[in-house]
């Protein structure tokens, strides 16, 4: 049974993004501090309050578009900073950093783009972005995890896989984007 939208809980999924964006400066810290248990610890906590707001918002009809738009710019802010310091510390290759952030760089320009030549835009992840974001989310902790002496096989067999994850989910962004796009602007 869904809640009333007006529930005083309404919020809840967006004060759970709000603290996955609180968790980013403990966990740069812990990386930078090659204190690998607390940031693989942190960025677990960060990977489930990402599915919990998610799940929370679905099942009692709490979505909006402003959780949308934070739940997106928490997941970015989180893996951009790991993957850049995690390549900074030497534990994770500089060529996947540089993908990530590149492709994160390409949907926030064309967000940008969207707002100021068509309007409001509310976020669609597509199955694909998802995986994306799952598959970086698992190869941060396999990184932290293999750091601490549980280490995980054929982590190079995963950087490619979020090599390529990567590059399908900006691909399918900058194409559906860009026929919706044609289509408001005509």
């Amino acid at each position: 049974m869904h809640s009333e939208p007006r529930s005083p809980w309404r919020h809840l999924p967006n004060a759970i993004t709000l603290l996955r964006v609180l968790l980013v400066p403990p966990v740069g810290w812990a990386i930078l501090a090659r204190e690998p248990r607390l940031a693989l610890g942190l960025i677990a906590l960060a990977g489930f309050t990402d599915g919990l707001d998610g799940f929370l918002a679905r099942r009692f009809g709490w979505q909006s578009r402003l959780g949308g738009i934070l739940d997106a710019a928490a997941d970015k802010l989180l893996l951009v900073t790991c993957f850049v310091l995690l390549a900074v510390v030497g534990l994770a290759p500089w060529w996947l950093a540089a993908l990530v952030c590149g492709r994160d760089a390409v949907i926030a320009v064309g967000a940008l783009a969207w707002r100021l030549l068509i309007g409001p835009l509310r976020p669609e992840p597509s199955l694909v972005s998802k995986a994306c974001t799952l598959l970086q989310i698992l190869y941060l902790l396999g990184i932290l995890a293999a750091e601490v002496g549980w280490p995980l096989p054929s982590m190079l067999a995963l950087a490619w896989l979020v090599a390529a994850l990567c590059l399908a989910s900006g691909a399918d962004y900058v194409w559906r984007w860009s026929r919706r796009a044609r289509a408001a602007l005509r």
